[in-house]
């Protein structure tokens, strides 16, 4: 296929330079009908290709023209058999396929650490997830993937499960054995689905970690948003092979997408595909080399460390992505919190997310060597304020262990529930989701026993400033559990 085309977006481009007398939404009528500041900011060529699905555009929903051949192209480019264009991000896109494979009742393998994404489809699906530990670092403070072993244990526990789903990578960079792990899975006859949000340059450069589609999964959902140049909620599913069917992921994907449809956003992801396909590898190259460079000048500065090769080695660090630069602050005395306002308010730097102990900086093909050296300044100054200044906390990770699933997470969230004080509500069965943002991992879900252990991590997290976020109650003094019937005496 001819990668230097752009099917969608050229059509757009020729629709509005016939400029045809419009009598449908959207009201704005190309920018007529906007607000004159936000117009003169966004510009006459954008909001003249904000159109719907009429006949020369195709229609998202049953593509039969210039997206069906767009998706197509994207095929190709992203080695899949088919390619399913998002515009409600890769939430959207995971949410596809979980509903794609699973019924009410359905067991899922999911790793703990999962986006609250795949839990809403759990939610939707009446799904039962079976969880998997990750591999929790000790000396970083932070979750990995899981492993071959845990997944092979877990299908021999429930073999009548029907998906794995898989992090490739995980929100820092970390990769497991992705082919190993597929080829264990489909040994049982059975789909992987691969969450890769934060993986959409690992298809174009050998030095970054595998593809889900390179490795064989059935299914992988890729933000081509965040790091392959597309508008934020843009993002694909790629599919491959026959053990799940793809006219019932349109169907699927059709339920839980709008009827209107952004144009813009799938304009953006035609030509960031083209992109992608014809200069993927010189951009990964480009952000592969600033990483490198700014790992090297990291690790030099006093009381920060950033890892790379030096954490391959393990089951669940087979690979990583250095492009996702995780700098630990812990030896400066300072929260990953504190160090991200720090950059923040004196640096104008705003940093993907900070947890306890570490910050997150990503490299791109949008960096230049002039924004590294401006985050690589920031941080020497960062060092020399804090620096044997502040004491250095002691690394303490306190995560609690799994909570038990008491209830089906649909069952849980549909329940008759009342609030009761975080503080009181351990031993009760929680109706909603605690999860920290970013990255969006659940604390607890619905259905789970809530725990003392638990209400400690919240807490330690509400403590320090950490955006601890899901419950109806914000300020997270009350939690949402289930109402238990009073003994009958």
């Amino acid at each position: 296929m001819d990668q230097s085309s752009t099917p969608l977006f050229t059509a757009l481009r020729r629709h509005a330079e016939r400029n045809p007398l419009q009598f449908h939404i959207p009201g704005h009528k190309k920018g007529r009908g906007s607000d004159e500041e936000f117009r003169a900011f966004i510009g006459d060529n954008a909001l003249s290709i904000d159109l719907i699905n009429i006949a020369p555009l195709d229609d998202l929903h049953q593509p039969a023209g210039v997206i069906g051949e767009a998706q197509k192209l994207a095929a190709e480019a992203f080695g899949a058999d088919y390619t399913f264009f998002s515009v409600q991000g890769t939430s959207g896109a995971i949410m596809t396929m979980i509903l794609s494979v699973c019924s009410p009742g359905d067991k899922i393998i999911v790793p703990r650490n999962v986006h609250k994404s795949v839990l809403s489809a759990i939610i939707f699906a009446g799904a039962r997830p079976v969880f998997v530990s990750p591999v929790r670092d000790g000396n970083l403070g932070i979750d990995h993937g899981i492993t071959t072993s845990a997944v092979r244990r877990a299908l021999e526990r429930h073999p009548d499960a029907k998906a794995v789903l898989v992090i490739n990578p995980t929100y820092f960079g970390v990769c497991a054995n992705l082919r190993e792990i597929v080829d264990l899975v489909h040994s049982y006859d059975i789909p992987v689905l691969v969450d890769e949000a934060h993986g959409v340059l690992i298809h174009f450069h050998d030095e970054l970690p595998i593809s889900a589609m390179q490795a064989g999964a059935d299914m992988a959902a890729t933000s081509v948003h965040k790091l392959g140049g597309s508008m934020t909620q843009s993002s694909i599913l790629n599919v491959k092979g026959t053990r799940v069917n793809p006219h019932r992921i349109q169907t699927i994907f059709s339920m839980l997408t709008t009827t209107s449809t952004s144009y813009l956003l799938l304009a953006s992801l035609d030509t960031a595909r083209r992109n992608l396909a014809l200069n993927g590898r010189a951009m990964a190259e480009h952000a592969l080399s600033l990483a490198r460079y700014a790992r090297r000048e990291i690790n030099a500065i006093p009381g920060l460390y950033c890892f790379g090769d030096d954490i391959l080695g393990g089951e669940a660090t087979y690979s990583y992505d250095p492009t996702k630069i995780t700098i630990h602050v812990r030896h400066l005395g300072i929260t990953g919190y504190d160090a991200e306002n720090w950059l923040r308010e004196k640096h104008r730097i705003e940093v993907e997310l900070s947890d306890m102990y570490n910050i997150l900086a990503l490299i791109t093909p949008g960096d230049t060597k002039e924004t590294v050296d401006a985050l690589l300044r920031a941080l020497r100054e960062m060092s020399e304020t804090f620096y044997q200044v502040n004491e250095a906390k002691e690394l303490v990770v306190k995560i609690p262990e799994i909570p038990q699933l008491s209830l089906t997470p649909r069952d849980a969230f549909y329940a008759e529930t009342e609030s009761v004080p975080l503080a009181e509500s351990a031993g009760r069965i929680i109706a909603e989701f605690i999860y920290v943002y970013p990255p969006g991992i659940p604390i607890l879900l619905p259905g789970e026993v809530i725990s003392q252990a638990n209400i400690d991590y919240i807490l330690d997290h509400l403590q320090v400033g950490l955006p601890v976020k899901g419950p109806e109650d914000p300020s997270l003094n009350y939690v949402k559990v289930i109402v238990e019937e009073t003994p009958i005496s």
